[in-house]
């Protein structure tokens, strides 16, 4: 058993480094309130010619607003032409029940359906995706997912960042759309106030790599020059993996300096921790080392385990004030910058604390669960089916 004065030197080394990691964490939440508001006051670049789009959007199941989401893309301020491919895996897919909505209130647009089952790994999306590249019938190709809404002026403005120079692919990051309920304005806020400021934080630091599936603009002649889309079946992150290719060709991959809307659907609280966590674990396999570097977006959390170690140190409970203030400063200067507003403001330390448990459970398995289905992740960020041990066997 443990000696009493070796439990308390551990609790008091505890107690150091978790205020410590804290107050680091505190001057991150600081410099990415002011970060925001810079990265998104950066100048929109205006498209120098219209060239035809092909906009292609996988679909799966009944999704909430799904009509409204596709009907945000089919109502662009475009004037070039564009060609919207919507595909499924399964003629039965209930998602085609949207799409006959949309062929009907829009009659004059280009929409083309597409229903092929085939696959090529564990990654059904990717194979939606490349299963619909055959019917693309123009060469800049527009990526977007069926939970995004989009603003009227969402082609001209990808667009126009695909055509600047030396630009290989464009994507956006996102803010929470909620829908009605309490569990999804807390993965609204996750989204919001954790996901995006540490994107732009990274960015600005030249840290971060990212590229979002919710839309990625690419030309053609890129997508084949890095190989297509059928070699990425096998990664959890598909989107990084298809933007560390386009870097490795030798282009950028531009974050473009507006947001799209992803849908926040998640009703109870088991399906928003198995969401959340599989997006934690999707970016421990994307950038181990800056997912280990994200402990410092969690100052609040750890201000708490300072108390907890300190048993109530006055310093601690002062810490856990002002992580609260910068926090508070962060969503204000989020919501500021983005002309934007996450309703559900008091339940902000249910927001950080939850954030961080999903975090620490992020570390603790390499299995996701995705679409009703499980998935072993390796250390190169590849799935497979989990295998279901009999148990009969020894």
């Amino acid at each position: 058993m443990a000696q009493p004065h070796v439990v308390h030197l551990l609790f008091a080394c505890a107690a150091t480094l978790s205020a410590l990691c804290s107050g680091v964490g505190v001057a991150y939440t600081v410099s990415a309130s002011f970060v925001m508001r810079r990265f998104f006051s950066r100048p929109i670049h205006a498209p120098v010619s219209f060239p035809a789009v092909t906009v292609i959007t996988p679909l799966h199941g009944a999704e909430w607003q799904l009509f409204e989401n596709l009907t945000s893309f089919v109502q662009q301020d475009y004037p070039g032409a564009v060609q919207y491919v919507l595909g499924v895996h399964d003629e039965g897919d209930a998602a085609l029940k949207a799409v006959d909505m949309l062929c009907a209130r829009f009659p004059e647009k280009h929409i083309t359906v597409v229903v092929d089952a085939r696959v090529y790994g564990p990654n059904r999306k990717v194979a939606n995706l490349a299963n619909m590249l055959d019917r693309a019938e123009h060469d800049l190709l527009c990526f977007a997912d069926s939970d995004v809404r989009v603003k009227p002026s969402f082609l001209r403005d990808v667009v126009g960042a695909l055509q600047q120079p030396g630009v290989g692919l464009v994507t956006c990051a996102y803010r929470g759309m909620c829908a009605p309920g309490f569990w999804p304005r807390v993965s609204g806020a996750m989204t919001d106030y954790h996901f995006l400021p540490g994107v732009v934080t990274g960015l600005s630091i030249e840290r971060a790599r990212p590229c979002f599936g919710q839309s990625i603009a690419i030309m053609r002649a890129t997508l084949q020059r890095i190989g297509g889309l059928a070699q990425f079946g096998h990664h959890l992150a598909e989107d990084y993996a298809i933007g560390e290719a386009v870097r490795s060709s030798g282009a950028s991959v531009v974050v473009a300096p507006f947001i799209v809307s992803h849908a926040c659907v998640e009703t109870t609280f088991s399906q928003l921790f198995a969401h959340e966590l599989r997006w934690s674990r999707t970016i421990r396999a994307a950038d181990r080392m800056g997912h280990l570097g994200a402990v410092l977006m969690h100052p609040f959390p750890l201000a708490l385990l300072a108390v907890l170690f300190s048993s109530g140190n006055p310093l601690a409970c002062g810490l856990v004030v002002l992580t609260l203030v910068v926090r508070a400063l962060l969503v204000w200067q989020t919501d500021r910058s983005t002309g934007e507003r996450c309703n559900g403001f008091p339940w902000l330390p249910l927001w950080d604390v939850l954030q961080f448990v999903i975090y620490v459970a992020s570390f603790l398995s390499f299995r996701v669960l995705w679409r009703g289905r499980r998935f072993d992740v390796d250390g190169d960020g590849l799935m497979s089916p989990c295998v279901q041990r009999d148990p009969g066997l020894k």
